[in-house]
């Protein structure tokens, strides 16, 4: 089963549930806030998106620019980077669309549109 995990108030998060609708697409949803992905999860989902770490830090949130991370983060090791990310759902950036296969980060459109065909 395919998951979505997003803030639902998030715009960018209502966007790709509208495309994930428009496609007929099955999902479970899963809030971010109320449910963060840990540590080992964060790992896991890096791993399948084949991205770097800092592509799930939410560079545009408000708490991420509170604590100064732009400046932090560069200097601290993955497994600090992990933690952080766990510490807090605000921290991720959003929407995550995972399959079996595969997990996005963040919504844009081509991306997704190559995952569903």
């Amino acid at each position: 089963m395919n998951t979505f995990i997003c803030y639902p108030k998030c715009s960018t998060c209502k966007k790709a549930l509208k495309f994930l609708e428009e496609n007929n697409i099955n999902y479970e949803l899963r809030d971010i806030k109320l449910n963060n992905p840990n540590k080992e999860e964060l790992d896991k989902l890096i791993k399948l998106s084949g991205k770097d770490i800092k592509h799930f830090f939410n560079t545009s949130g408000l708490l991420y620019r509170s604590l100064g991370l732009k400046d932090k983060i560069p200097n601290m090791s993955y497994e600090e980077k992990l933690e952080l990310l766990a510490s807090d759902g605000m921290l991720v950036k959003r929407p995550i669309f995972v399959t079996n296969d595969d997990a996005l980060v963040g919504f844009k459109e081509k991306e997704w549109i190559k995952l569903i065909k």
